[in-house]
Order: C-alpha cells, then sequence, then structure tokens
C-alpha cells in the first residue's frame, strides 16, 4: 500500500513537472517575437567596457542586451546616444550576425567583437531606418553598438582590445 501511494504522488509530480516545463518553453517560443513597436527598451543592466586604443583607454557605460528579445529591440526608437553610452549585445556563443537599422532613428556605429575582445570590424555612421544588413563577417561573440562616428572621433579601429567581462582572457 505504501509503495503505491508513492507511486501515485510521483505520477503527479510529474504531470505538475511536465505542464511547468511547457510553461518555460512557451515562454522561451514568445520571446522570440519582441515588441519592437512600442518605443525604446528600458531596465536592461548596465556596467563599465573599456576599448584599448593606442591614444589611450576609451570608456563606455553600456546597457548589456543578452536575451534574444533584448538583442532583437537593441538601440530602437532611442533618440539620442551620447558620446560615452552604448549597447552592447552577448550572443553568449560566437557566431556570424547580421546588423539593421529598423525603428532606429539616429546613426550608429557598429563595432563586431571576437570572442577573445578583439575587434573584427567596425561598420561606421550605420544611417537611421536603413534595412541593409550588416554583417560581422566573421563569427562574433559580441557586438558592440556606440553613438555614430564615435569610433572615429575616439580613434577606434579593427583588432583593438574591448575589456568586458564576456570576453575571456583564455583565447588567444
Amino acid at each position: 500500500m505504501h509503495k503505491l501511494l508513492k507511486g501515485k504522488f510521483a505520477v503527479v509530480f510529474m504531470i505538475i513537472l511536465a505542464i511547468g516545463g511547457a510553461g518555460i518553453s512557451y515562454n522561451k517560443v514568445m520571446a522570440q517575437f519582441a515588441d519592437t513597436e512600442s518605443g525604446p527598451q528600458t531596465g536592461l543592466k548596465r556596467a563599465p567596457l573599456i576599448i584599448n586604443t593606442p591614444k589611450g583607454k576609451r570608456t563606455f557605460v553600456v546597457e548589456v542586451a543578452d536575451t534574444p528579445e533584448s538583442r532583437e529591440i537593441g538601440m530602437m526608437w532611442r533618440r539620442i546616444v551620447l558620446a560615452n553610452e552604448g549597447m552592447i549585445f552577448d550572443f553568449k556563443t560566437p557566431k556570424y550576425a547580421s546588423f539593421w537599422m529598423k525603428n532606429t532613428l539616429v546613426s550608429l556605429d557598429i563595432i563586431f567583437i571576437r570572442q577573445d575582445g578583439t575587434i573584427a570590424r567596425v561598420a561606421a555612421n550605420a544611417k537611421p531606418q536603413d534595412l541593409t544588413p550588416i554583417d560581422s563577417g566573421e563569427p562574433i561573440l559580441a557586438v558592440l553598438e556606440i553613438k555614430g562616428g564615435e569610433a572615429k572621433k575616439q580613434n577606434i579601429t579593427a583588432d583593438q582590445k574591448v575589456d568586458f567581462p564576456i570576453f575571456s582572457s583564455h583565447h588567444h
């Protein structure tokens, strides 16, 4: 009798787990379709990021977009991006990436960054609202978006090193 009761509890418990698990995957699926029409996103965590240039360290305070939804919305609807601000898109694992400027109201420099933290390429002055894809050209771990023209102004170019916690110093 005791064993049978235990078995029934196990079955009920498994059913609860199955229902709960389905809820989680449903939310994950829905996150693929971000609401990109309702204005700028808020509440992302902010952290300092440093780029080492031959003319010194350049520091930005960046918002961290590290979920499919936050990456999809990105800098859409922002009217102002200050010179020392930006957004970093963390893809968690290196991949080819392509960006466009849909619903983006300000010009941006799009900086593609490899897993080791070195800059793969800088796409300068991406045009607001332009739907032309801007490609990474190689697998990258992250993208940094900053105010258009700042990369040139601050001497930021390919192969410079970005200091930020997601970049491992182990992959040289």
